[in-house]
């Protein structure tokens, strides 16, 4: 049986999604990361899903033969917390990490309650290590 992968870019405009987000605070969030990200990768937002707003693409292919497509970078703005999809930034990560801020992370994750609460600089750093990992990892895109 194939895999079919739930999570991929779709017609759905990202400043739309953005704009519909009911909470002022985490709206105004969310127009402040996609616009840091947009500036970090070069890339226009775009929905992935439902919910998460992704900057660039790349195509992985693992050696069991599981592949797919995934943003370079991306975030969504969840009830609880901005999340950011962070997964390449890999040499640098506990250093960028360190000087973040206010977050929680997981392995390709950053949680953060508010923007206010992480240094900007720092994330911009992270979204563009993180894109710039990936294409050179994944280059047929």
């Amino acid at each position: 049986m194939a895999y079919e992968q739930k999570t991929r870019p779709t017609p759905t405009s990202a400043a739309e999604f953005i704009a519909a987000v009911a909470d002022p605070k985490r709206r105004a969030d969310a127009e402040a990361a996609s616009a840091l990200l947009t500036e970090a990768t070069g890339e226009p937002p775009v929905m992935w899903g439902t919910s998460i707003v992704g900057f660039g693409a790349y195509h992985y292919r693992y050696a069991s033969g599981h592949e797919g497509d995934a943003p370079l970078v991306g975030f969504s703005p969840r009830k609880g917390n901005l999340v950011f999809y962070l997964s390449g930034c890999d040499e640098e990560r506990a250093d960028l990490l360190a000087r973040l801020g206010k977050h929680k992370a997981g392995k390709g994750c950053v949680y953060v309650n508010r923007l206010s609460d992480v240094d900007a600089g720092v994330l911009k750093q992270m979204a563009a290590a993180s894109a710039a990992s990936l294409r050179e990892r994944y280059p047929e895109g």
